[in-house]
């Protein structure tokens, strides 16, 4: 009898995803279905409650969205084959597979942990990559057997890194790039299970291209040498929905105040010695919690209790409100010395002092114990130019959307938005309006300069 060639599951954003009997070997290892209990949206559940959706689903998607622009470029090799690239059978399979193993290497509520708060390293670091694939390991036991882990390492990888084969720049950039696999499955499934509308037209991945002179993937916005302006608009389309979710799901300030808790319970167990990065790396979301947990035993007894309580608020959603909201777009001049004293694992010390004169300020004046957390992301947070690369009428060769954006005055725009996303909160763990309004005054007076525009509810 013929070995099975492929399996079908159904996924609901895409219907039928076909994977082959390689590609299932790989989502059977322990690797793989530990994804199943890490959420794509981290915290975002407690604000949009269908948002249980998780990254081995996202997995899935990823492998079905980057089959559909490779059909895309073979179909535009097959019309015009003297400007293009197709791409073949045996880079079909690693690129497929690279795609379903992309985030692999996450840890749960990541992007807070990671891009916001600054604790470790990005989940796409060489090292955490190079860990999970280990011929040690499952994973990378399957993928010595297919003959493909050194290849699957150098997609996922930066260019530079040691021991990494060069490959080329479209087997990256059909899994990562501004428009790219990646991003299309989750804009999707995020907008599926959020149930906020998303309008963008699948027509976009029709127009793409490898060009053979530089081997970059890029959109064609040329015909007869004029512009494609509707495929151009497509394409404005798609990262305004990528703004648009940025917006209103990725840095809610909800979704905020919920990874903050995590956050800082995870740098209170590191900071303490309870616990390290290499502790979280086979971890679930719930089994992280049982891993802070038995950390927090292994601190000192006030700082233990911390921990315990930041984890018993998050299980209730019990979050810390807002009482300062001090935004970019009002603090321009004093963002970057801000970032630079208060972000990642450098400013830790600096934090918890500051913190601790707000809550000594507060007490003094109320009589009452409250906690605070401040909160500084990083500068640039997951801000992404528009680096797909066009062809442009006109234009010799192809190069990214981002070197048209004075004719394109939406992508301006665009980068102006996301940098006005950036907030530096100081959260309270007090809903007491009395409490919060202190909290606020002592904050402005701590931080003078700096401009809050947050106006705390009316008491009544």
């Amino acid at each position: 009898m013929a070995r099975k060639q492929f399996s079908v599951i159904r996924d609901p954003v895409h219907g039928d995803v076909y994977l082959s009997h390689e590609e299932m070997r790989l989502l059977d290892t322990p690797e793989m279905q530990r994804l199943r209990g890490i959420k794509q949206l981290g915290t975002t559940y407690l604000v949009f409650p269908g948002a249980l959706h998780t990254r081995f689903d996202h997995s899935i998607g990823t492998v079905h969205c980057v089959q559909q622009l490779i059909d895309s470029v073979n179909l535009s090799f097959s019309l015009h084959p003297a400007a293009s690239l197709a791409i073949g059978e045996e880079e079909t399979r690693v690129i497929r597979m690279a795609a379903l193993l992309h985030d692999v290497t996450h840890i749960p509520y990541g992007h807070n942990i990671e891009d916001q708060d600054g604790i470790f390293e990005r989940h796409d670091s060489a090292y955490r990559y190079r860990r999970m694939l280990a011929p040690g390991r499952g994973l990378g036991r399957v993928l010595d057997d297919l003959g493909v882990r050194e290849t699957i390492f150098s997609i996922l990888t930066k260019p530079g890194t040691e021991g990494r084969q060069d490959v080329p720049l479209y087997w990256m950039q059909l899994l990562s790039g501004t428009i790219a696999a990646d991003i299309l499955d989750y804009l999707a499934r995020d907008a599926y299970f959020t149930g906020l509308k998303l309008s963008v037209d699948q027509r976009v991945t029709s127009y793409f291209k490898i060009d053979r002179a530089s081997g970059n993937l890029y959109i064609d916005l040329s015909k007869h040498d004029l512009l494609r302006e509707d495929i151009l608009s497509e394409v404005v389309r798609l990262l305004d929905a990528r703004y648009f979710f940025s917006e209103r799901v990725y840095y809610h300030h909800a979704k905020v105040s919920a990874g903050a808790l995590v956050a800082r319970a995870v740098d209170l167990c590191v900071r303490g010695g309870a616990l390290s990065e290499e502790n979280l790396y086979d971890c679930t979301d719930d089994s992280m919690a049982i891993t802070l947990e038995k950390a927090s035993q292994r601190l000192p007894e006030a700082q233990g209790q911390r921990v315990r309580e930041l984890l018993q608020r998050f299980r209730n959603r019990q979050l810390y409100k807002r009482a300062c909201v001090f935004p970019a777009y009002e603090n321009e001049a004093v963002q970057q010395k801000l970032v630079e004293r208060f972000f990642a694992a450098g400013g830790a010390k600096e934090r918890e002092a500051v913190e601790q004169r707000i809550e000594d300020a507060v007490h003094f004046a109320t009589g009452k114990h409250t906690h605070v957390i401040v909160y500084c992301p990083a500068k640039h947070m997951q801000l992404k130019e528009a680096r797909i690369h066009v062809k442009w009428p006109g234009e010799l060769g192809v190069f990214p959307l981002a070197r048209f954006g004075d004719r394109v005055p939406r992508l301006a725009d665009l980068e102006r938005g996301y940098k006005n996303l950036w907030k530096f909160y100081v959260l309270c763990s007090d809903s007491d309006p009395a409490i919060l309004d202190q909290v606020q005054r002592v904050s402005q007076a701590e931080f003078a300069g700096v401009r809050n525009v947050y106006t705390l509810p009316s008491k009544g």
